[in-house]
């Protein structure tokens, strides 16, 4: 239990810069309180106890404005930051070093028994106010962006955003999250958004940026097949030379 408790602090840290001391974590994060006492619940609702779980979970809502069906299942270093809103039903499944953030619901779309509510794999980041309805499942590192409804599977690496939820290019993504680095700055959280102009000029300048440097490259590697050293020629020019260039391409 004492090494739950001290995973469940140490992820508070790793994701949570605001977090100063474990004095705070301990007093001051309701995503922390309600973790805590759903292991309560959860172990009281699987030994049968159902309206004794059911009661703990009700106290631990009123307590941190988190609602978590003791039913639900749980893994390791889950974080909930902020947490007010936070929904979790009775058959949803999530799996260790997942991130939620406030408002996001974990809900089902069925009166029917049985598996109704979504499962979260490993590393899954759900943002603020987000919908995940039904017996969905998000793979592996998925992330689904603030006020998103997700109603279908998210592939593992994927990010979903919008109402309905749409799969964003993944491969992309990260080509522009890489070049905004290269640039001095991070698009976290920034996705393609059709009615966001901004979004859509930063974008079309990062995959120019990105398509740019795949040309350079490719050009640098057909001239270094042809047996220039362009590193070397550029380095003794002392002005540029129209001759130079033909040189390069004959």
């Amino acid at each position: 239990m004492f090494q739950r408790l001290r995973e469940d602090i140490s992820c508070v840290f790793e994701r949570d810069p605001a977090a100063r001391s474990t004095w705070e974590v301990i007093t001051c994060y309701p995503g922390f309180h309600a973790l805590t006492l759903h292991r309560l619940a959860h172990a009281l609702w699987n030994s049968g106890l159902r309206w004794l779980g059911r009661f703990v979970s009700h106290l631990t809502r009123w307590l941190t404005g988190i609602e978590i069906h003791p039913g639900a299942t749980i893994g390791r270093r889950v974080f909930i930051d902020h947490g007010m809103g936070v929904v979790i039903g009775e058959t949803a499944v999530i799996e260790d070093d997942c991130t939620l953030y406030h408002g996001v619901t974990l809900g089902g779309t069925s009166w029917n028994k049985g598996k109704r509510h979504p499962t979260l794999m490993q590393g899954v980041v759900i943002g603020a106010g987000a919908k995940v309805l039904g017996p969905i499942t998000l793979h592996p590192g998925a992330k689904v962006g603030s006020n998103a409804v997700v109603v279908r599977d998210v592939p593992a690496g994927a990010t979903a955003v919008g109402i309905p939820a749409r799969i964003i290019e993944a491969e992309r993504d990260v080509a522009r999250e890489q070049q905004a680095e290269k640039l001095g700055f991070s698009a976290y959280a920034v996705t393609q958004a059709d009615d966001d102009p901004v979004a859509r000029a930063i974008h079309g300048l990062l995959d120019h940026a990105v398509e740019t440097d795949r040309r350079l490259q490719a050009l640098m590697q057909c001239v270094e097949r042809a047996g220039v050293n362009l590193e070397d020629d550029v380095a003794t020019a002392d002005t540029f030379d129209p001759k130079y260039l033909s040189r390069i391409v004959d």
